[in-house]
């Protein structure tokens, strides 16, 4: 039997009630004038995302709905007074954050409250200003401009760059109107920038991208290993949650720096810069020599270990230690450790996936996991932990990485299945992937790519090799920015801005790292005409001429029943799910919940924590796991004498998120990191530069130049360097190289010169 969670004053009615009145505002917003659609008809009842209109709560309640920055899918209890939220709190019987909330929830709200919010569609003129415009001809100029594009150039000349931010179903409804609906081949999502080497990696080791976990097994461990991963401060709450473990665990941290987790740590492994991999080998070669295999597990559940023991017999402890400056006799301890461990997790995040061998990297984690059992029970698992909202709900459903629902673009019968599910031509679903992110932007250089839609995103600051990307998104003959700001560093490029609506203002599901699909609710109205993406996204289908391939497609819950028609019989299979008032009650549901689940429960809500692979059965067609390995790869800049000092980059204070669109506009969090950019530099290499705390220096790569503030801290070691990735600076410095496996941008390894301004 599950532990249901108890819906709060009013919240299970609120889904109805909230239905009820889209399905109202239909008729009214189809009806279409002269083939285009009105302002009146844009703005019309519900159209800020179809969804809970403020005047549909009722004064003086709470209701619940999932956190909108990071993976974690905390949940925060609103608190609503005629009709608006006016405030929050964490939700303290909600499965994942247990009641608690890191600083940037409690700020979820003063956000939307910014005065550069884009409210209106926005034209650049010929001398570079910006106009207002209606939404009639915002939406008659973006389907004319990118319609001629298409005419003169074909129709693989217009991309789309999508995100992790928004609503699943609103990503399903812009990867199907953008492949299916608008011929439009290639577009990726900015999850290629956090998550893409953990999807490569899961897909070829257990034959689906297939995170394991439950956020339960943070308590359960008595051994947890963290790769490149400082949750401390990149996932706070998950980090409440091993500090609720009760089996005094060993905490193991793989990582160059002496982070604020490495600090809790029982064994801090402070290695070389990109070594990790050499060093994962290495403790997998002491754990079969040291006979901490389980051989049963391996022999029925596994294909490749052969291999793996003659590939990671090269690395030796002594060896290993040569190269990563971690000594071979903590290297044998750490391997010890995890191999008399019961209950041994292994968690990684930026640290392994921002990397050119990440891919191979994050499965020699699944490996070392695989082959001591380490899988499917409890404290156990290989983890990645994901990095916005909802990457993973750009993962599934998207149209990106894969065909709609996980499919595959190149298989026939996927095609088939999803087309069935969306009640569309199997002929409007492109039989190939599209282009990588980087591939789209290299595109641009080369001409190929001329028109770009760029959805809740900003490659303008994120980007590695920031100017080369500013130029490209320059050379386009037409940019189109949708986004909930006008002011980012990537509408100063638009030619078209389309303003759109924020967390809290609108509705759908967002699915956390441990595969959680939680409930987003509209709380408050968007500022002037913006619009919910779902409602641009409407629109532009009408004016397209797409308008009755998505008929059905009227509100986001319509949506999430099309998701789970194309999810049947797959591994993330959600057709047992009865709806957005089952996920509200039940605190979240995680995937797979197929409708054999909910048959085999009976009447019973799912249970609130579920492992995957506890029967030992994988997504291969043999149901094995594959163990992967491969040679050892240089560095693609590797320190000399000009440029003598290894740049990484990462996660700055909890307080701060991605490039800051939404966290810079709360004067509580600008409080709680620096303002100024700054780089960690060790003691010794100061003394060597001239420099103190506090100093001004000039930070150089290949890519460019920059002028920031010394930070003085032994927490790096000499001859390395580290700045927050949160500063629209930081990627001047960076390199444009990426996983051949993933296509991810290795952004922490970057030579660089300090010296004093």
């Amino acid at each position: 039997m599950s532990t249901a969670i108890k819906p709060t004053k009013a919240s299970a009615s609120l889904t109805q009630t909230t239905n009820e009145a889209a399905r109202r505002s239909l008729p009214q917003f189809l009806q279409a004038r002269s083939g285009k659609m009105t302002r009146e008809l844009l703005l019309s009842p519900g159209q800020h995302g179809l969804g809970m209109t403020p005047a549909s709560l009722v004064a003086d309640t709470t209701t619940t709905a999932v956190c909108g920055y990071c993976s974690t899918g905390c949940g925060l209890r609103l608190h609503v007074l005629d009709g608006e939220a006016v405030g929050l709190t964490p939700e303290t019987n909600y499965p994942v954050n247990l009641g608690m909330a890191c600083p940037k929830g409690w700020e979820a709200l003063r956000v939307l409250e910014s005065d550069d919010r884009a409210r209106v569609p926005k034209v650049r003129r010929a001398d570079g200003q910006m106009d207002s415009v209606s939404w009639d001809d915002a939406l008659n100029l973006f389907t004319d401009r990118f319609k001629a594009i298409q005419a003169e150039h074909g129709n693989d000349s217009v991309a789309f760059l999508s995100t992790g931010q928004i609503p699943s179903e609103e990503m399903a409804f812009l990867g199907a109107l953008a492949k299916f609906g608008m011929n439009i081949k290639h577009g990726d999502g900015n999850t290629r920038q956090c998550m893409a080497t953990a999807v490569a990696a899961y897909k070829e080791s257990f034959g689906f991208d297939a995170p394991p976990f439950t956020y339960d097994d943070f308590e359960q461990s008595d051994c947890l290993v963290f790769i490149g991963a400082n949750p401390c401060i990149g996932h706070p709450i998950l980090w409440e949650r091993v500090l609720r473990n009760k089996n005094n665990p060993e905490i193991i941290v793989i990582d160059p720096r002496r982070t604020e987790t490495a600090m809790s740590a029982t064994e801090h492994l402070q290695l070389s810069p990109k070594s990790d991999l050499a060093l994962l080998y290495s403790i997998t070669h002491c754990l079969i020599e040291g006979g901490f295999v389980d051989q049963t597990f391996v022999e029925a559940h596994t294909d490749g270990f052969e291999a793996l023991r003659s590939h990671v017999s090269r690395f030796d402890a002594e060896t290993v230690a040569a190269s990563s400056g971690i000594s071979a006799e903590q290297i044998r301890r750490v391997a010890a450790k995890i191999g008399k461990g019961d209950a041994v997790s292994l968690w990684w995040t930026m640290g392994v996936n921002q990397s050119y061998e990440g891919t191979r990297t994050a499965q020699a984690i699944i490996n070392i996991a695989l082959i001591t059992g380490n899988i499917g029970r409890p404290g156990t698992g290989a983890n990645s932990i994901t990095g916005q909202c909802n990457a993973m709900g750009s993962r599934l459903w998207s149209n990106t990485t894969n065909l709609f629902g996980h499919h595959k673009f190149e298989n026939a019968d996927d095609r088939s299945k999803v087309a069935e599910a969306l009640q569309i031509s199997v002929d409007t679903i492109p039989t190939e992937g599209s282009w990588s992110y980087d591939q789209i932007m290299e595109g641009i250089r080369a001409g190929e790519i001329k028109g770009l839609w760029i959805i809740a995103t900003n490659p303008a600051h994120s980007w590695s090799n920031q100017e080369d990307a500013r130029e490209l998104l320059d050379q386009l003959d037409f940019l189109v920015v949708q986004d909930m700001y006008d002011s980012t560093e990537t509408a100063h490029h638009a030619d078209l801005i389309l303003p759109a609506a924020a967390w809290g203002e609108k509705e759908g599901t967002f699915i956390n790292s441990e595969r959680r699909y939680g409930l987003l609710k509209k709380v408050r109205k968007a500022p002037g005409e913006a619009l919910a993406d779902f409602q641009i996204f409407r629109a532009i289908a009408h004016y397209w001429g797409v308008g009755e391939m998505f008929k059905q497609w009227t509100h986001p819950e319509a949506v999430f029943r099309i998701m789970q028609r194309a999810s049947a019989g797959s591994p993330c299979d959600i057709t047992g799910i009865t709806g957005y008032e089952q996920i509200d009650r039940s605190g979240g549901v995680q995937w797979p919940w197929s409708a054999a689940d909910a048959e085999n429960c009976g009447d019973v809500d799912p249970p609130v924590q579920r492992r995957l692979f506890s029967d030992g059965e994988f997504c291969h067609p043999n149901g094995k796991a594959r163990l992967i390995v491969d040679e050892i790869t240089p560095p693609p800049e590797a320190p000399d004498a000009e440029y003598p000092t290894m740049l990484l980059t990462g996660r700055g204070t909890v307080s701060q998120w991605h490039t800051q669109t939404r966290t810079s506009k709360s004067p509580v969090l600008r409080k709680l990191y620096p303002n100024h950019s700054y780089i960690e530099i060790h003691p010794d290499d100061a003394t060597t530069i001239g420099v103190a705390n506090g100093d001004r220096v000039r930070v150089t790569s290949r890519r460019g130049s920059i002028l920031v503030d010394a930070m003085i801290t032994p927490t790096i070691r000499t001859g390395q360097a580290f700045m927050p990735m949160h500063y629209a600076t930081t990627n001047q410095l960076t390199l444009s190289h990426f996983d051949p496996h993933s296509r991810q941008p290795s952004y922490k390894n970057s030579a660089v010169r300090i010296e004093k301004a």
